[in-house]
């Protein structure tokens, strides 16, 4: 943000008011609903604009429908443990936000993955509330200094896909404020977000059972209340479900709008008394507040209005070099799981050439993002076997073979194969249908992208006829994938039907995966017939949704893995780069298990059969389950790596970076060992249990007891170096105005030959005696680069909030007296230094805050 944002901010609430005044009612109902999916109304004799917002949590994908910078996943930014690199990714953010018109994004998600078979997983940072929380700091605190707002998700407790407009979290207040708000929290007190986004979820915290969105003793009275929050509460889209409740649960924007629960029926509260004005001042104070700080309103007297700056942000935007940024943090992120043989990087002598075998799903087409609101369509992509083919020394080769199917559903079926039946013309024929079956209008469509938007409201069916070519010899399938009422037939026979009516549940469901109903049919032609309801949701309109998808002809599964053994065998070094897909990881759903799709694993144990040298790479974004990791000498974990996995791996396998990245989540050897197996509601709640214990907590408690270990824990990695841990020194910082301070001084040293990046981390045990807490936690953490055979002392932070519990009795936040031991090392599992902290009754450490 500008000086002159800066300035102007601190004295701009009594102009702000002064614009409330000349509302009148009507146009304030008006503010509070949006006018559109995206947007939020404009009252231009007010010098007012509509506030734009839009997904974000892997690139702005923005109203425009335009292509957009893909990061990799949010998990692999938390991999990198960078701070930094997290501020340079808020830049980013907040230039694609201009370059797409886009004034607040809707990110991060800093809810905890609590379950590693969460839908959304990969979008979360981490399974620890202090790392989520840096991170999430650092992002938004660079967005927002340059005059983009970020609304960060989902308060609280949002985390299952199963059932999730229903179900309520059960979850005690201390949990509740030691785990689950914490990053929330540390948002709002440091960086004060301009928007915070509602759940579709209720909590039960043991006083109140409500949704969210009505959920008066987390919203109106502890983030606004108690944390003295500013910004915006925004409902998740169709969240919004009561007029008074709602209101007075602290809601203060239903997204999207016009239609829904509030407009006609908050202003019919407001008239009858039901809803106080007073209470709809608020919440337009604060709409008004986004609107100036995000330039779409421009307060009488300013010398340079905001306008001015959104304009000159959208043009440095749209000449912003993302991809070096990019590229820089897909490769980072990447952890070293085990490099028992020394195989990474490859390339040790640049005058030896190489014959490698890039084998795997995920090298052929590499699984870029997961699937949901966070999808965005790419810049630009780029691929592993063109950059390592540019990056090898000269004369290297590059086998490339797939070797393994991970997609359970064939891909899109290319309309340029489709021909008009009625017309002959190119295309599809789309013939909308009234409820009585009669033809309201029909066209030729030449294209399909899953998504026929804006039909007009009296459709009640969208018919869709093709006649496919089918050139190639063998069996093709072909297929509809959808939802709600259909019928789909190939050459006259029915392939599938369903009688069901949905409604907006299908768009919060995520269809990407809707169930694909597929065919065998030989080469030639073959005529599809696809009768679909037409969904009318609230705030989305009239759409239909649907997936064609067609898979040619080609070798069995078993012909494909031959032939990628085959490759592996005759190489140098085999390369598999195996993974997850949008159709595993997705917001809508949960995952029913841990394991890779498909075949992948039978690759791996085939290859390393006949490869010693053999490099697995993981693209991910949520742990799945290694059954050969032992049989293997070389594991990366490579995330979803968005728009540049082809150039981040290439750097990564060739020496240009080091795969620097720790474990932001615990990577379990068995599904039976996961301490939360699922997030299923039972009879609609699901009850956190487990309390404090979330992630590596509920692990090491268990490991404390005798429990099975993880295959690898949180925080591990181990770069391209090797580490010696030589001292830790505990300094304390004590004023008179200010709270104490803990800072460790950590002296490492590189023993290695390689330049290399360390992740130093501090953890706290507590003393005996409370059983709720956990046997450790993470409370500190630094990057530190240090030459090759060199030594540095980096100071670590460690958060006062690590010693403290939160005391429902009090109200308040409390550091019990006794001895905690303050440990140092490369994970949770390698702790390598301790210091011993006595705090006693009086010291300025156990004063707590309330």
């Amino acid at each position: 943000m500008s000086s002159q944002t800066i300035a102007t901010e601190n004295t701009a609430e009594p102009e702000l008011l002064g614009v409330l005044a000349e509302l009148t009612v009507e146009e304030k109902v008006s503010l509070v609903v949006g006018a559109s999916l995206w947007a939020t109304t404009a009252v231009p004799r007010l010098g007012l604009e509509g506030v734009v917002l839009s997904d974000g949590p892997v690139g702005v994908r923005g109203p425009d429908g335009g292509t957009s910078a893909m990061f990799p996943a949010p998990s692999a930014l938390a991999a990198t443990w960078d701070l930094d690199l997290a501020r340079r990714a808020g830049a980013l953010f907040a230039a694609e936000a201009r370059r797409h018109g886009v004034d607040v994004v809707l990110a991060p998600q800093v809810n905890l993955q609590r379950t590693p078979v969460g839908g959304r997983h990969f979008e979360c940072y981490s399974e620890d509330p202090h790392l989520t929380a840096r991170v999430a700091v650092a992002l938004v605190g660079a967005a927002q200094e340059r005059g983009v707002g970020m609304c960060v998700k989902h308060y609280v407790a949002n985390d299952s896909e199963t059932e999730r407009t229903r179900y309520l979290a059960r979850v005690d207040e201390r949990t509740l404020r030691e785990v689950y708000l914490a990053p929330f929290e540390a948002l709002v007190r440091e960086v004060g977000p301009w928007a915070v986004m509602g759940a579709y979820n209720g909590a039960d915290t043991g006083g109140v059972a409500a949704p969210l969105l009505e959920h008066r003793p987390l919203v109106t009275d502890l983030l606004k209340g108690e944390w003295g929050y500013d910004g915006l509460f925004v409902s998740d889209w169709v969240a919004t479900r009561s007029v008074a409740p709602a209101v007075r649960g602290g809601l203060d924007l239903q997204m999207p709008g016009p239609d829904g629960v509030w407009g006609d029926g908050l202003l019919e509260a407001v008239r009858t008394g039901e809803v106080a004005e007073h209470e709809l001042d608020d919440k337009v104070l604060r709409l008004l507040r986004l609107a100036r700080r995000t330039g779409r309103l421009t307060l009488p007297g300013e010398p340079t209005p905001l306008t001015a700056f959104r304009l000159e942000m959208r043009h440095e935007g749209a000449q912003a070099a993302s991809a070096g940024l990019l590229r820089e943090l897909a490769a980072r992120s990447v952890v070293v799981l085990k490099d028992d043989a020394g195989l990474v990087p490859l390339v040790q002598d640049r005058d030896r050439p190489l014959r490698v075998a890039l084998l795997g799903p995920a090298a052929v087409e590499p699984f870029f993002q997961g699937g949901g609101s966070s999808f965005v369509q790419p810049d630009r992509l780029t691929y592993p076997a063109d950059e390592l083919r540019a990056a090898l020394p000269r004369g290297s080769e590059v086998t490339l073979a797939a070797g393994a199917r991970a997609l359970r559903n064939p891909p899109e079926l290319d309309v340029a194969r489709c021909t008009d039946p009625v017309t002959g013309e190119p295309g599809l024929r789309v013939t909308l249908l009234a409820a009585d079956g009669s033809v309201l209008e029909e066209h030729t469509a030449t294209a399909w992208t899953g998504w026929l938007e804006d039909v007009r409201p009296d459709a009640d069916a969208v018919r869709l006829r093709a006649t496919v070519r089918l050139d190639e010899q063998g069996d093709h399938e072909l297929g509809v994938g959808t939802v709600g009422v259909h019928r789909v037939l190939v050459d006259g026979a029915e392939i599938a039907s369903g009688s069901t009516r949905v409604d907006e549940d299908v768009v919060l469901s995520s269809g990407h995966n809707h169930p694909i109903a597929r065919v065998a049919t030989a080469a030639g032609t073959a005529e599809l017939d696809a009768t679909l309801q037409v969904v009318h949701a609230v705030g989305y309109g009239h759409f239909v949704r649907a997936a064609l998808v067609h898979r040619l002809p080609g070798p069995s599964a078993e012909d494909e893995l031959s032939a990628a053994v085959e490759a592996a065998a005759a190489a140098d070094v085999a390369v598999v780069v195996v993974g997850t897909t949008a159709e595993v990881e997705s917001e809508g759903y949960d995952r029913p298990d841990l394991d890779l799709p498909g075949n992948q694993d039978e690759l791996v144990r085939r290859v390393a059969l006949v490869n010693p040298r053999t490099v697995v790479v993981v693209n991910a974004g949520a742990p799945v389950l290694l059954p050969w990791l032992d049989d293997v000498p070389t594991v990366l974990w490579g995330w979803l790596p968005g728009q540049e996995a082809g150039t981040a791996l290439a750097d990564v396998l060739t020496g240009v970076t080091e795969p620097s990245g720790r474990l932001p989540w615990t990577l379990p050897a068995r599904y039976e060992d996961v301490p939360v197996p699922h997030a299923r509601p039972v009879d609609g709640v699901v009850d956190y249990a487990e309390g404090a214990d979330v992630g590596y907590r509920a692990w090491e408690r268990r490991l404390a007891d005798g429990g099975p270990a993880p295959a690898a824990p949180f925080g591990h990695g181990l770069g391209w170096t090797t580490w010696e841990y030589q001292d830790a020194v505990l300094a304390r910082g004590e004023s008179h105005d200010a709270p104490a301070t803990l800072t460790v001084y950590v002296t490492v040293r590189n023993t290695g030959r390689r330049a290399g990046r360390e992740v130093v981390q501090v953890y706290v045990e507590p003393p005996d005696g409370d059983p709720a807490r956990p046997v450790r936690r993470l409370a500190g953490f630094v990057v530190a680069d240090v030459p090759a055979l060199s030594s540095a002392t980096v100071p670590v932070p460690v958060a006062a909030r690590a010693l403290q519990v939160w005391d429902p009795r009090r109200r308040g936040w409390t550091t019990p007296p006794g001895t905690y031991r303050l440990r140092t090392g490369r994970s949770v599992a390698d702790l390598r230094l301790t210091n011993d902290l006595t705090v006693r009754p009086g010291d300025p450490l156990a004063a707590g805050d309330h």
